[in-house]
């Protein structure tokens, strides 16, 4: 299974109703989130289902993703999961995709849980930060056995396969 791990794009400092869970994405955070969907899509590597938080700026990151790479045309979904929010179980919903398969995953979540997510599946902390809308695919055989596909940055649309910079 091919696993695409993303976190949320920039979102507003504060939102107006004063909740987190409320903050969505900036201008420049949507348009940033849009080029790594469209790089992404350039590469073929567009994910088939995409599991979001449900906290606003995960929902329209995934939202936008899916827009982008034209996921509903192709068959694909996009749903809203508790794991996914910030201190979710988020090697849950991880393990039972492992076990089912699924040929191409985004999960769409927050710092620390997907560098911990990641680092989990690899074996390995990953070394660079976490960026807001960076992408991180790992081929999943299943948990325990993750290998790092590339790393897609979102400051330079750069999809890096060199394994040794980013994981120890």
């Amino acid at each position: 299974m091919k696993l695409y791990v993303m976190r949320h794009g920039p979102a507003e400092d504060q939102a107006e109703s004063g909740l987190d869970s409320d903050r969505a994405l900036t201008a420049s955070g949507r348009e940033r989130v849009r080029s790594v969907a469209k790089a992404l899509a350039d590469e073929h590597e567009a994910p088939l289902t995409i599991f979001t938080s449900p906290l606003v700026r995960c929902v329209q990151t995934a939202e936008i993703v899916a827009i982008a790479t034209k996921l509903t045309e192709r068959g694909g979904q996009v749903e809203a999961r508790r794991e996914l929010a910030p201190g979710g179980d988020i090697t849950r919903i991880t393990t039972a995709l492992a076990a089912k398969h699924q040929p191409r995953v985004m999960l769409c979540g927050h710092e620390p849980d997907v560098s911990h997510v990641v680092g989990l599946l690899l074996g390995a902390r990953l070394v660079l930060p976490f960026q807001k809308a960076m992408v991180v695919a790992l081929h999943l055989a299943e948990v325990g056995d993750a290998r790092l596909r590339f790393v897609l940055d979102p400051k330079h649309l750069k999809m890096d396969p060199d394994h040794r910079k980013h994981h120890d």
